[in-house]
């Protein structure tokens, strides 16, 4: 594999002057059904959620699998396997379509810093362009790791760099290095021998560090190690399950206002002393060697004083919302975060709306809801649709409202569901796997307030403080 220092070449656009989607009628809506009332595609939701828009993946896109979201001022950026999708969201309830970028490379796991874009390829491609092919992962000219885009003219996306990084880039994390200077954690897992440019024991994450100013400068400058001794060896859980062993991160969150971050690394839950963004510290973990199969994104609340971490069993491939699996697996854990950055387990969280057994179904990414005196939440969790969901007191969370829809209506029936549920100004953005991208309002009074706070930018895995009134 090779580090491509300067491309130059304009990604592909396709242009929308409207939206392709439509607001979305509530008559038809199953209000108060969930799970296996529904019938195939058919609508459950709360009374509090309204539904307000959806549109299709389209184009180039169409087909491939819906990933995450970052946000910037009036626009959403929303990932898929093929590419991305740039949307005005000035009006939530009818986004408009800015640019569709067809450049393949899954997950395309995607952070916005200012008018620079940085997509995660985790998926081996036959070089660095947006016209790649698949390519074998144990052949070493194949390419795997971060493309940087220009977004500052959100109609016309422009392709600057890729940076290689060991065992390509899973997801991204953007710690900022002040006014001048980006640092991206890039986490990737699962190497092989086999693998040239993916050896074992890769129990490290890649640090690129982008200057603002000269993007096209961007380069690899550290790869910390992180388990020295080994992180969790993997094993089997009383139920029967595997739990994953350590190599590598799957997901990290940062916190920068403590200088602080919480990475999801497989088999261990993690804080890292970030004050020296080049140099992270591993300064406590957590293992779950009962109920967690494999440790895979993390949310701090507002004042950093708790962690969700949660649990992917099954890959987010697998059945898990049934009595079968139970609400401790596949589920959400609630850490009680110290002044010392110790871990206190409180309790686990699971949306006990039970789905099909065709309907995959697990905790997924979400973000915070911000209101004052709260810990309130928005999640994916595929098939189960999005919750919303309180853990104000830890011991006791409780789910305040969902969102979902019944199984796929194509023959078998069976999965897809959301990947992404995101709180920005005023309303969620979902980013569902095959039916594309929606838009989702709660209307509890409780909330209300959470609408007074504005962002000028999210990514939801480098966590702001909200100035929450």
């Amino acid at each position: 594999m090779r580090i491509l220092r300067s491309l130059g070449v304009a990604a592909v656009a396709a242009l929308a002057a409207t939206g392709t989607g439509a607001a979305v009628a509530q008559a038809g809506d199953g209000v108060g059904l969930s799970g296996t009332q529904l019938a195939a595609d058919q609508i459950g939701r709360s009374a509090n959620v309204q539904h307000l828009f959806n549109t299709p993946h389209a184009g180039p896109l169409a087909g491939a699998t819906g990933s995450d979201i970052a946000f910037s001022g009036n626009k959403a950026f929303v990932g898929n396997y093929n590419g991305f999708v740039i949307y005005d969201v000035t009006k939530p309830a009818s986004p408009t379509k800015l640019a569709t970028v067809s450049c393949p490379g899954s997950q395309n796991d995607i952070t916005i810093s200012g008018n620079l874009l940085y997509l995660s390829t985790d998926s081996s491609r036959s070089d660095t362009s947006c016209a790649s092919t698949a390519a074998p992962v144990t052949e070493k000219a194949s390419w795997e790791g971060i493309k940087i885009f220009d977004v500052s003219d959100p109609t016309n996306p422009k392709y600057l760099k890729a940076v290689e990084t060991s065992c390509g880039s899973h997801t991204n994390t953007l710690v900022p290095g002040g006014k001048d200077t980006d640092y991206i954690y890039v986490s990737s897992y699962s190497p092989r021998a086999e693998y040239p440019d993916c050896q074992p024991p890769h129990d490290s994450i890649s640090i690129i560090e982008v200057p603002k100013a000269n993007p096209t400068a961007a380069k690899v400058v550290a790869e910390p190690n992180l388990f020295p001794d080994g992180g969790n060896p993997g094993g089997t859980q009383p139920s029967g399950d595997s739990y994953s062993a350590t190599t590598g991160c799957h997901d990290i969150t940062a916190y920068p206002s403590k200088k602080i971050a919480a990475g999801a690394c497989m088999g261990d839950g993690v804080i890292f002393d970030i004050s020296n963004p080049v140099a992270p510290k591993v300064i406590e973990t957590v293992q779950d060697t009962t109920n967690f199969a494999f440790w895979h994104s993390a949310t701090f609340n507002n004042k950093g004083t708790k962690v969700v971490f949660t649990d992917e069993l099954g890959g987010g491939g697998r059945a898990t919302c049934n009595t079968t699996v139970g609400p401790n697996r596949g589920a959400n854990a609630i850490f009680d975060l110290s002044s010392d950055n110790q871990l206190t387990f409180k309790s686990y969280y699971k949306i006990q709306r039970h789905q099909f057994d065709s309907e995959n179904c697990v905790a997924h990414n979400g973000s915070l809801i911000p209101v004052n005196g709260r810990d309130v939440m928005v999640q994916s969790w595929y098939m189960g649709g999005t919750s919303f969901w309180d853990f104000t007191d830890s011991e006791n969370p409780r789910e305040i409202g969902y969102f979902e829809r019944g199984p796929n209506g194509g023959a078998g029936g069976g999965g897809g569901g959301t990947w992404s549920s995101y709180y920005y100004n005023g309303h969620v953005y979902s980013s569902d796997l095959g039916k594309g991208f929606d838009v989702l309002k709660i209307t509890d009074p409780s909330l209300k307030k959470a609408a007074d706070v504005k962002m000028n930018e999210l990514n939801p895995q480098s966590q702001p403080v909200y100035q929450t009134r």
